[in-house]
């Protein structure tokens, strides 16, 4: 029993966090990504990896089943919390912590089957017999048509690939909780060999429990300004340069740059904390001189997601996206350009015209937010992609679920 208090009290002392963030959670998000920096707690990219699993974000009767296949890829010992608004996230992580510490806690217990269960590759990554980890769909264990298959794996049929060759086809979801991952989204794949044959969007999640899902956090300003309040431009600049920092960390850490990808969070925690343009301006300088130049991460994402200009207004797409006309290396030179240009704007008293200035991923019009056109382009930029470039399209392009999944009466207004 010391032998196994001690070994409680040593992953309590540091726990992996896997962060799954419910639609409407954005701020939670933000807040519980903050938290955990201060105290040095490292994010999990996997359940199998993770020690504690937070839930940040309003509760959602569809958010349980997916919750509970997370929760069930994650080895003992392990804790569960759930922080539903900003002001739950310290309280939750103690709580955690204090359930991981605790012999009688929360599946702490049966630390013994650790090391029946538990691998470790080579790279020192702990994963789980007949897990899933990787970029796969976060433990998901049914097949395309919903059935439980052998060892949780969908079973392959078969069907002919691009060239006429006759080849198995795996049907894969991603989503709709997958770590740097639009929140909420679901994309189905059909896979032959490591190439996607096809891509189909599930439904997006609904509204929450009491109170339905708040405005989205990014276009907030915008929503606000259409509903007569007083909005200064600087506080609109400040929440766009922000959601083009956590789309840049999002893809940075997909991309496998996790210094940086800490980088743009630190310099969008600076923004949202309104810090002076004086102290702001040379960092972000500084980020993206070493973003916008590497060569690496250009070659990584260079000829994937391609997206002429022309098809971006055909399909409603504005924008960052629609102005890159390009590929998600033009998408991400995008950002870092308008992060530029917005830096010397961020105190502007004048007061904000909705449609004058862009929301971080466009202009919205009559009943479409603006992320409902790029989830509509999603299918077609993945067809033909291999797996493992499809996170880095859908990272480039960053939808906000949060803008399709809003039923506050400010989101009709905006809209």
């Amino acid at each position: 029993m010391d032998m196994t208090r001690r070994a409680l009290r040593a992953v309590a002392a540091r726990p992996r966090v896997l962060l799954a963030t419910l639609p409407g959670g954005t701020p939670v998000r933000l807040a519980t990504e903050r938290h955990l920096r201060l105290r040095d707690w490292p994010m999990a990219a996997t359940p199998a990896e993770a020690d504690l699993l937070v839930v940040a974000g309003p509760g959602r009767p569809d958010s349980r089943p997916p919750l509970d296949r997370l929760w069930r890829d994650m080895p003992a010992p392990r804790a569960r919390v759930r922080a539903p608004t900003v002001n739950d996230v310290e309280t939750a992580l103690n709580d955690g912590r204090s359930r991981l510490c605790s012999p009688a806690g929360e599946d702490a217990g049966h630390l013994e089957r650790v090391g029946h269960h538990e691998r470790v590759d080579r790279h020192g990554t702990r994963g789980t017999h007949g897990g899933h980890g990787g970029h796969g769909g976060h433990g998901t264990r049914g097949g395309h048509d919903g059935t439980e298959m052998r060892g949780g794996l969908p079973m392959a049929e078969r069907g002919e690939d691009r060239d006429g060759l006759t080849l198995d086809r795996l049907h894969v979801p991603l989503g709709p909780f997958l770590v740097d991952w639009p929140p909420g989204l679901t994309v189905r794949l059909v896979l032959q060999g490591d190439v996607v044959q096809r891509a189909d969007i599930a439904e997006v999640m609904g509204p929450g429990l009491a109170g339905g899902t708040p405005a989205p956090f990014w276009a907030r300003p915008w929503l606000r300004a259409e509903a007569g309040e007083p909005v200064t431009v600087g506080e609109a600049v400040r929440r766009r340069s922000a959601a083009h920092l956590d789309s840049l960390g999002r893809l940075l850490s997909v991309a496998g740059w996790p210094a940086e990808a800490v980088a743009a969070r630190r310099l969008r925690d600076d923004l949202l904390a309104e810090v002076s343009p004086a102290a702001y301006a040379p960092r972000l300088e500084r980020f993206a001189h070493r973003v916008g130049r590497s060569r690496t991460l250009a070659w990584l994402t260079r000829g994937i997601g391609e997206l002429s200009a022309q098809e971006a207004r055909e399909r409603g797409v504005g924008g960052p996206a629609a102005r890159a006309g390009g590929d998600v290396t033009d998408r991400y030179r995008q950002w870092l350009t308008d992060l530029r240009v917005d830096v010397r704007r961020l105190d502007e008293p004048a007061l904000l015209e909705p449609t004058a200035e862009e929301s971080p991923r466009g202009r919205w019009k009559t009943g479409r937010p603006p992320s409902a056109a790029l989830v509509a382009l999603l299918p077609r930029m993945l067809a033909g992609t291999e797996l493992a470039a499809a996170r880095l399209v859908v990272a480039g392009l960053d939808p906000d679920l949060d803008e399709l999944a809003a039923d506050g009466p400010e989101v009709t207004a905006g809209a």
